[in-house]
């Protein structure tokens, strides 16, 4: 039942199949490198492979590997093994790897189709129930329907990038993740489902596979929430694209809708280039695909020069230093420069005001990763010499302490003692510390989907960055500072313990995707709050952070939001300042702190209701004032009132555009400043029969040169002149501009 092919020229892999396994020469077939020969791109790792095919016999049609029928479907590859062994460069040369492998992939789903006796994927029992609920869901009566097969795997595709932690975003795999949820809701709108209905497939794949993957059982509302958000985000993208593509189409001069049109609708608004033909068809057009593949390699060839200059760059500082890091268990400690360098280039000496980066073959000076800032301080030796470490990087298994030279100078091969800023570190401790309790604290109350999407360990603050679809409430940040300050008041031990990665994750160790950890890790515990992965400095006792405070709540991006938070010294600088605020309002208005919030309410109350009268003030004095401070001009036959204030904020000026409009009347209100100089504000009101013969948003932005915007029968802005006469501006637009007469 068993077919194999090899690479043509891979005579290795031919004799062991053939001669030492003893498959029949009959089921064996070489082939070229478009089959079987893989590589990860231009550049890289690559080599041959050997497949294995399955034969469903002869009653399905298909012809064996290689042949013209092959793209039936009697035979189906359910096996690759791909033997890594070269490295290929830019200008095609390929040499050894120092660590050759096998790269062995089997299908899963392809062996239980097999298994199953079906000759698809899509006919195993899995993918059968998704398909019935994508149907319903989709009302499709086509059981066959490709869009449904799409819909079915792509869910899946999408709820294990959502659990474990992937969201909608325009790059990396953020990006791969909004192409595959956009691809499936193209194919439900091609079954004509034009409201959300992705989202609503979670519920029946965790049914079906949440036994065998709890994440997905855990992170089903979350997952379905992205989706819906994403959806919604989808048909905003899809109207945009659509009102696009129609005025390409109604300016087209022939029968082909541009390349460059459907990759700008592509690359720029996200609109499926599929979705762009399948349009172009119902209008008995076509899409010139040429130049648009022209248009994508053009991009693809972008993407990898700057994966080359990357590349280089990666490489631009061949160090062949590894240095030793103590800063775990001390702060000042001896080592020998290693290497020097200056201007980017290696050197023997650094003299007196010199910049650079020296290099220690041992170090108490922590590198910068894992969010945490690096050390500062000072380097020092004989003869005087101090070298102030403003930073410290890390480059492979070298740490970079950047500086310059205070005094003396530094030459390689020489002693130096290295001495951490205490004060700085222990700061940046806490804070680092703190980051951990707040990571556990945001997943007990906002959910197990919450992971870390980046973060920033200084020693003045923390900065926290983590996946979660909306912003967290105020009753929610209230119990996560107040679960935080619980640990701390515990006072637990840090434990610290190295062990290899899977023991790692078998013990509860939260880990990072993304980020690359070697064969042995190292393992931070606090009690039984917080286990995480993590080669940082830490205190000691939980209790030694003091305060934890956060300080704002803000969105960065698409399902990703950020805490930022104070400890120790900052927290309670923090709370003395607002202490101090506090005090002074209560002076101010003369209150007890205990019914302060009260007092400005009732203020607050008090000022609205002023407002008000004063508004209806201002309304009455105006229909009391008579044509005397007003002008009129008139306007491609429109005639408008003109008037100009000053001190009027918006709301006044709305409120007398309101007045003349109830009157029957189109009117120009502008408010200024005099004595500040500040810009004026204007608001224009036209009444329904004036707005057709001039434009109010033209009047504020074009004649009276203001900055705002609005719709033909009002507009409103600020910027103006307060100089300007704003009849005589507009008079003067009117004579000069064909449109406005």
């Amino acid at each position: 039942k068993l077919w194999i092919t090899v690479y043509r020229e891979d005579h290795e892999a031919a004799d062991v199949w053939l001669n030492e396994i003893g498959v029949d020469p009959e089921r064996f077939s070489r082939l070229g490198k478009k089959d079987n020969f893989w590589a990860m791109g231009d550049t890289g790792p690559c080599g041959p492979c050997t497949e294995i095919f399955y034969d469903h016999g002869p009653d399905v049609a298909g012809g064996p590997p290689g042949t013209e029928d092959e793209e039936g479907d009697r035979y189906v590859e359910i096996w690759n093994l791909v033997f890594m062994q070269y490295d290929r460069t830019a200008d095609g040369t390929m040499t050894n790897l120092p660590a050759p492998s096998v790269d062995t992939g089997m299908g899963l789903e392809r062996i239980a189709a097999v298994m199953q006796g079906v000759h698809s994927n899509y006919d195993m029992d899995l993918f059968s129930s998704l398909i019935d609920a994508a149907a319903k869901l989709t009302r499709c009566t086509d059981r066959k329907s490709n869009s449904l097969k799409v819909i079915a795997d792509h869910i899946r595709a999408a709820a294990f990038l959502i659990v474990d932690g992937v969201l909608p975003a325009n790059e990396g795999r953020g990006y791969v993740l909004r192409r595959i949820i956009r691809r499936a809701i193209r194919h439900g709108y091609m079954l004509g489902m034009h409201e959300p209905f992705f989202n609503k497939l979670i519920a029946p794949l965790a049914k079906i596979m949440g036994e065998a993957f709890p994440e997905l059982a855990r992170g089903a509302i979350h997952a379905a929430k992205v989706l819906l958000k994403e959806e919604q985000r989808f048909a905003e993208t899809l109207d945009q694209g659509m009102r696009i593509l129609e005025d390409a189409i109604a300016g087209l001069e022939g029968k082909k809708i541009p390349g460059e049109t459907a990759f700008k609708l592509y690359d720029t608004y996200g609109f499926p280039v599929d979705l762009t033909a399948d349009i172009a068809r119902e209008r008995g057009l076509e899409v010139d695909m040429a130049g648009f593949e022209k248009e994508m390699d053009a991009q693809r060839e972008r993407a990898r020069q700057a994966s080359r200059f990357d590349a280089e760059c990666a490489t631009k500082l061949d160090l062949d230093v590894s240095t030793d890091f103590t800063g775990y268990d001390e702060l000042t400690g001896s080592g020998t420069v290693a290497a020097l360098l200056k201007d980017g280039a290696v050197v023997d000496t650094l003299a007196s005001e010199d910049e650079g980066i020296v290099v220690l073959d041992r170090t108490p000076f922590y590198a910068e990763g894992g969010g945490q800032v690096g050390d500062v301080g000072t380097l020092s030796g004989g003869d005087g010499l101090t070298f102030d470490v403003i930073d410290t990087h890390r480059h492979g298994a070298a740490h970079l302490h950047i500086g310059r030279v205070a005094t003396g100078s530094l030459k390689t091969g020489q002693t130096v003692t290295a001495n951490v800023d205490t004060e700085t570190r222990a700061s940046t401790v806490l804070n680092h510390s703190a980051t951990h309790l707040l990571h556990a604290a945001l997943r007990r109350v906002l959910g197990e989907h919450v992971v870390q999407k980046g973060s920033l360990v200084a020693p003045d603050r923390l900065r926290f960055d983590f996946s979660h679809n909306e912003p967290v409430s105020a009753d929610e940040l209230t119990l996560i500072e107040k679960m935080v300050n619980e640990e701390i008041r515990r006072n637990v031990d840090a434990e610290v313990s190295l062990m290899n990665y899977d023991e790692a994750i078998k013990a509860g160790a939260l880990a990072f995707f993304g980020e690359k950890y070697g064969d042995e890790v190292r393992v931070l515990k606090f009690g039984d709050f917080s286990t995480e992965l993590c080669g940082g400095t830490h205190v000691r006792r939980v209790g030694d952070i003091g305060l934890f405070k956060i300080l704002a709540e803000t969105g960065i991006a698409a399902g990703v939001r950020r805490i930022e938070a104070a400890t120790g010294k900052g927290a309670l600088a923090w709370v003395e300042k607002n202490e101090a605020v506090l005090g002074k309002l209560t002076d101010l208005l003369r209150s007890g702190r205990d019914d302060l919030v009260g007092k400005v309410e009732r203020l607050l109350k008090g000022n609205r209701n002023l407002e008000k009268q004063l508004q209806k003030l201002k309304k009455d004095s105006l229909g009391s004032a008579g044509d005397s401070d007003q002008e009129e001009v008139v306007v491609n036959g429109a005639r408008l009132i003109v008037r100009q204030f000053e001190g009027e904020d918006a709301s006044s000026l709305r409120a007398f555009a309101d007045h003349y409009k109830a009157r029957g009347a189109s009117a120009v209100l502008t408010s200024a400043e005099p004595a500040s100089k500040k810009p004026a504000l204007w608001v224009v009101s036209l009444t329904k029969d004036d707005a057709k013969k001039v434009s109010a948003k033209e009047i504020g932005t074009v004649a009276l040169k203001g900055k705002g915007g609005g719709r033909a029968d009002f507009a409103q802005g600020g910027g103006l002149d307060p100089a300007v006469d704003a009849c005589k501006a507009i008079e003067a637009w009117a004579a000069s501009e064909p449109q406005a007469k």
